[in-house]
């Protein structure tokens, strides 16, 4: 894909940890309904990254928590030439107890049992670094919302066009 592509689409996706369970939500509706996932979207304008990620996990779960990123996840969807770029923050803190919203239904998971099945494709290259608190940068080329096409990932924050270089057919 080109990097001559109008301006990324700037993201947020949370996760909270606690005690070898993990937050997951349920998306209810729009993009990705009917998949776990973490919390998360946009990042409005005049917002910081982290202040959109505290928007929206508040917004989607009813929670605040102690946020740190942990990672940064680049997609792109054939016949879309603009790059998601999606910072990814973790916590471990949940005050007050997580609330089901019109949005998002949310549900703790013992982390040995996440629901890989039911979310996104990419999420297996890049959960593990996410388990051992391991900065992460990934890349993934969807064909529509349920078929990856290639991918690449690293631990640390690596640039976007070292991804793209290193994504292999999946």
């Amino acid at each position: 894909m080109s990097l001559c592509a109008p301006p990324h689409k700037l993201l947020t996706l949370i996760f909270v940890r606690q005690n070898g369970r993990i937050l997951l939500g349920l998306k209810k509706r729009g993009f990705g309904a009917g998949r776990w996932n973490g919390f998360g979207g946009k990042v409005e304008p005049g917002e910081t990254v982290f202040e959109g990620a505290c928007r929206e996990l508040k917004e989607e779960a009813c929670i605040t928590s102690n946020l740190q990123e942990v990672g940064r996840l680049y997609f792109e969807f054939v016949n879309n030439p603009q790059i998601w770029e999606v910072h990814v923050f973790c916590g471990s803190e949940c005050n007050p107890d997580p609330q089901e919203t019109e949005e998002m239904k949310p549900q703790w998971y013992e982390e040995k049992d996440i629901p890989f099945e039911r979310m996104w494709e990419d999420d297996r290259m890049w959960f593990p670094y996410l388990l051992r608190g391991e900065y992460f940068t990934a890349y993934a080329l969807f064909e529509g919302e349920t078929k990856m096409i290639s991918a690449s990932h690293a631990s640390g924050n690596v640039p976007l066009q070292q991804l793209l270089d290193a994504a292999t057919p999946v």
